[in-house]
């Protein structure tokens, strides 16, 4: 490594594995990131400090596990899957949309019985199938039964590992430092559904 490098690893995380910045004082305004191994390489200005160093490391990484292969599946695919469980769970209900969504940030996923619309939060996309499934299933069953009832959940937990996940998403959460809500369900102004 040249001298005008200064190199710092980061441990693993629970939502990310070892990162080892590089911070170069040829670098003065962009920044890269790319694997190695199993490890994430980041190069970055040397100038950066603090909380701006931070965010600049933690901008590279997301954006590179965010590309990764298991990631690589988009809206098309999350949607094909949302049918093949709606046909195996829920008599073939049908959402209007299913997609992907970076803007969720207490919510796993949402539904809108209204607009028919399920919107999963792009952070489960490095979750195990078996997860994004029985949360797909969950939302579906929303469509047929907007609140939490005991109908709600009679379909809902016809995905047989529905509260593997709730364990599962539970400690999810926790390793992420994150804080989720219930709620999942949009409820419009006009409707007798209360969530």
């Amino acid at each position: 490594m040249a001298h005008n490098s200064l190199v710092t690893v980061e441990p693993p995380r629970f939502d990310r594995p070892e990162v080892e910045v590089r911070a170069s004082t040829k670098r003065k305004k962009t920044g890269a990131a790319h694997w190695s191994g199993s490890r994430i390489v980041v190069q970055i200005p040397a100038r950066l400090r603090g909380k701006e160093r931070s965010r600049f490391v933690d901008e590279l990484v997301e954006r590179l596990l965010n590309q990764r292969p298991q990631n690589a599946a988009g809206d098309a695919s999350l949607e094909e899957r949302a049918r093949e469980l709606a046909k195996m769970y829920l008599d073939g209900v049908r959402a209007e949309s299913v997609r992907w969504v970076a803007n969720q940030r207490q919510r796993w996923a949402s539904c809108s019985p209204s607009s028919r619309e399920i919107r999963v939060s792009s952070r489960l996309r490095q979750c195990p199938a078996w997860v994004i499934d029985a949360v797909l299933v969950h939302e579906l069953a929303h469509l047929l039964e907007a609140d939490h009832s005991a109908a709600f959940y009679e379909l809902a937990n016809r995905h047989p590992r529905q509260s593997d996940c709730a364990m599962f998403l539970d400690g999810f959460a926790l390793g992420l430092g994150l804080r989720i809500e219930d709620a999942d369900v949009d409820v419009d102004v006009a409707s007798d559904v209360v969530d």
